[in-house]
């Protein structure tokens, strides 16, 4: 497991086959973690080691022609759905042997240590640590493996790329809604636990990866750190924020891909691709805010634009603030059927949501310069 994807079972509970990839995978885990200093796992930089080890040679491996060849004729949805329920069963798994290993290693030097810490008990920690690897390693290639299955370009050489694969495995400036749709997914009794286990749910100032690891071991720390209530808490927290990971995963990147699919369209069918481009940004500034889905889309365009078209608009990149007075100038230099820069405009406007009214404008104005009739 280490190196290849995750194979579907066919059991919908814990399997044999289940406990033989976790058993696997925890033990190469193992050996992950005995090669840290303290100072990697106290300074969060074991999170950058992982991250190397977890998609290193698999994004070689784990491309969309593998999923094709996988499961054949099967739409990206459907095995989104899979592999999500997948990922979670082991990670339930995995959090029942971690959070039961913990509580014995802390039961076992409690009478020897004088009430020390549980972050100083070697046994202790390396458990937490494989508890917190395994976690971590599964939501990334889960998160990675949406991506792929949506066709959504992602260069992990890029910190870019990087960075918005970890925001989405990890849903870091969605913690809250993550937190709240764990809590209503259990047992009333652990409901506050978990809300403090989600309590630094959004990381707002992280500005690296060895902060996400700080974030991540605090985390589990608490999660499986409970005495009684550890073990069945480890295992309902990993189920749940994998199945929760693994939907927000999809949603952002179905979501990405939605954008990417309209910006081929748009582009493939447009006759007047550089007049598209001063359009489509003229009603993205309508409201003087751009959406996410409006950025992603225009950053789309502009590059099919030039790939397709040869087209670059070096004014179009250096432009502050556009004036619609020169946008409707173009306009009215461009001879011939402009329908399709009315649909253009129609498209982007809908993009992020309903058409607000400053769009609509810009777009009434527009059907009026485009009527050739």
């Amino acid at each position: 497991m280490s190196e290849a994807p995750i194979d579907a079972v066919d059991a919908d509970d814990v399997s044999d086959a289940d406990r033989k990839i976790v058993d696997e995978e925890r033990a190469n885990l193992r050996d992950f973690i005995d090669g840290l200093s303290p100072d990697d796992i106290r300074s969060g930089g074991w999170f950058t080691k992982l991250c190397a080890r977890a998609l290193g040679s698999y994004t070689d491996k784990v491309t969309w022609q593998y999923f094709q060849e996988k499961y054949e004729g099967v739409p990206a949805d459907a095995i989104v759905d899979q592999r999500t329920k997948m990922a979670a069963r082991y990670a339930a798994l995995e959090g029942g042997l971690s959070a039961g290993a913990y509580t014995a290693a802390i039961i076992a030097t409690l009478g020897t240590l004088g009430g020390s810490s549980p972050a100083t008990v070697p046994a202790a920690v390396a458990t937490v640590m494989i508890d917190v690897a395994f976690i971590t390693q599964l939501q990334l290639r889960l998160a990675y493996d949406v991506a792929v299955l949506y066709r959504v370009p992602l260069d992990l050489s890029d910190p870019d790329d990087l960075w918005k694969l970890i925001r989405v495995a990890f849903t870091i400036k969605s913690g809250e809604v993550v937190r709240e749709g764990v809590v209503k997914a259990v047992p009333a009794i652990i409901r506050p636990v978990i809300k403090r286990f989600y309590s630094r749910g959004v990381l707002n100032a992280a500005k690296g990866l060895p902060v996400v690891g700080k974030f991540l071991l605090q985390r589990n720390v608490l999660k499986i750190g409970i005495p009684l209530v550890g073990v069945p808490l480890a295992v309902v927290l990993n189920r749940y924020s994998t199945l929760l990971a693994g939907r927000h995963a999809q949603a952002v990147f179905r979501n990405e891909a939605r954008v990417i699919e309209l910006a081929k369209n748009l582009s493939k069918r447009s006759q007047h691709p550089q007049l598209m481009l001063w359009v489509a940004w003229l009603v993205i500034m309508a409201d003087r805010k751009i959406s996410d889905d409006e950025a992603l889309l225009m950053r789309y365009l502009v590059s099919l634009v030039r790939d397709e078209h040869q087209v670059v608009d070096e004014q179009l990149s250096r432009l502050v603030d556009i004036d619609p007075a020169d946008v409707w100038q173009r306009i009215d230099a461009e001879p011939g059927d402009l329908r399709d820069i009315l649909d253009v405009a129609n498209r982007v406007a809908a993009v992020d949501g309903a058409i607000n009214a400053r769009e609509e404008s810009v777009i009434s104005q527009l059907r009026v310069r485009s009527d050739r009739g």
